[in-house]
């Protein structure tokens, strides 16, 4: 075959060579130059092309030194800075990675004979941080990249910034304890901050929501006291009704009864009226028991029907009123747990002014830890420093007030203009309810939704 041949076994195993790294000592780094063989090695050092590159290289040695010495410096450093950053790293996995580039500049070209004296030199002259370990030599690369050094100052001047923050907000709360605005709590959760709003207008309100408190509990002692009224008038009306059945006895049984019809009435008397009828012992026996199993059935018919209508209206009605009056009533106090609420006081400052936080616990139905989203502070807030939030329509809601209080829901539309919106129940008895004009306080956002 000829030597053109390209398909040739001999020209695929040239090419396959040709593509991989070759001894080093068969590479010429004056011309650049890999030869595959000793042959190829000796017939390039005798051509005419490195001759003459011999000779351009004898004039100025040093020249031709320091610069392939530059490039070999200015590669190594760059793989290490892109591959490794700053981590520590062995030097021999970085130079075997080196080397890896068929054109890359040979140790032997260069003023450093090993790899060792070319770490040593790196930690000389502040390139790298060197260490000497039982397992070879370890480098570490210095950036000291203009865009990285001012990347880390500006990183430090906002971490600076954060603790000036914290220290700030730490002095405001003291401060605000001192002058008795704020009181602070300790708990195994961590520090929890209450404010304490002296605002004459807050103060009467919560006068006022003291006094509906009170009212409230007065009016369920009522209710107590009169369903225990009624229901001891229950008994007793049980009681009276109840028929008291007699044997009708007589001290001689000789002794002859007779019954005076007197208006409709029976009595027993002697023996003194003229208009009289006698019986006998056995017969009076009779009369006396039929007519009082008589008289004991319709009795005790009537006796129950009235205790079940007595039971009922005592009772019965007494609790489908204070039912209703529940479900329609509407209640000054609207906290939940897991809802999502927005700070509307000032008087914290502006980082939790408009911010929006769940709520973790409601304590005495007004007061609730509110967990800020954003940053993860705890704080201790009246309901009358919060307002609800309204959600995306199809999102899941929480009914705060009004008949369908406690009952979780998906926001179906909004109504801006009546400042309302419409909701369908989606869990209790009214599952599936759609509900119209529900005012935006009555309901809020769900938090995890």
């Amino acid at each position: 075959m000829g030597k053109s041949d390209f398909l040739t076994p001999k020209a695929i195993a040239n090419r396959i060579k040709s593509k991989g790294l070759q001894k080093l000592r068969w590479y010429c780094q004056m011309c650049q130059k890999q030869c595959r063989d000793e042959n190829g090695f000796k017939c390039h050092c005798m051509s005419e092309s490195h001759q003459r590159q011999l000779l351009l290289a004898s004039e100025n040695p040093q020249q031709f030194m320091d610069y392939f010495s530059e490039e070999f410096r200015n590669d190594f450093l760059e793989l290490l800075r892109r591959r490794f950053g700053t981590k520590r790293v062995h030097n021999n996995i970085v130079y075997n990675e080196y080397i890896s580039h068929r054109e890359h500049i040979h140790m032997n070209a260069t003023q450093w004979e090993t790899l060792t004296d070319f770490t040593k030199w790196l930690g000389r002259e502040g390139l790298c941080k060197v260490d000497e370990t039982p397992k070879g030599w370890y480098i570490q690369y210095i950036d000291r990249d203009p865009e990285t050094i001012r990347r880390q100052l500006e990183l430090e001047k906002k971490k600076k910034q954060d603790l000036d923050d914290e220290e700030k907000t730490a002095k405001f709360i003291q401060e605000q304890v001192r002058r008795g605005l704020c009181k602070v709590d300790e708990t195994p959760k961590g520090w929890y901050i209450q404010y304490i709003d002296r605002d004459p207008e807050t103060i009467r309100r919560q006068l006022e929501l003291e006094k509906k408190k009170k009212q409230d509990l007065d009016d369920e002692e009522k209710t107590a006291k009169f369903i225990q009224e009624q229901v001891r008038r229950g008994l007793e009306g049980k009681e009276q009704e109840t028929s008291v059945f007699t044997e009708l006895s007589r001290e001689n049984d000789e002794e002859k009864v007779t019954f005076n019809l007197n208006k409709g009435a029976c009595s027993a008397a002697g023996s003194t009226s003229s208009k009289s009828s006698s019986l006998g012992p056995s017969a009076l026996k009779m009369i006396g028991s039929a007519a009082s199993v008589k008289r004991k059935e319709p009795s005790q018919s009537s006796s129950q029907t009235k205790e079940k209508k007595k039971k009922k209206s005592a009772l019965d009605e007494i609790m489908e009123i204070e039912e209703e009056k529940k479900r329609t009533a509407r209640t000054d106090y609207w906290l939940q747990p897991e809802i999502i609420v927005k700070i509307i006081t000032k008087k914290l400052g502006e980082k939790y002014h408009k911010k929006k936080g769940i709520v973790k616990e409601v304590i005495d139905k007004y007061t609730a830890v509110v967990k800020m989203i954003d940053s993860g502070d705890k704080l201790k807030l009246d309901q009358t420093h919060l307002e609800t939030v309204i959600p995306a329509p199809g999102k899941r809601i929480l009914v705060l007030n009004g008949g369908y209080r406690g009952n979780e829901g998906t926001l179906e539309s909004i109504n801006e203009k009546t400042f309302s919106a419409t909701i369908v129940i989606e869990t209790g008895p009214l599952k599936g309810r759609r509900v119209e004009g529900i005012q935006y306080e009555d309901i809020s956002k769900l938090a995890g939704v």
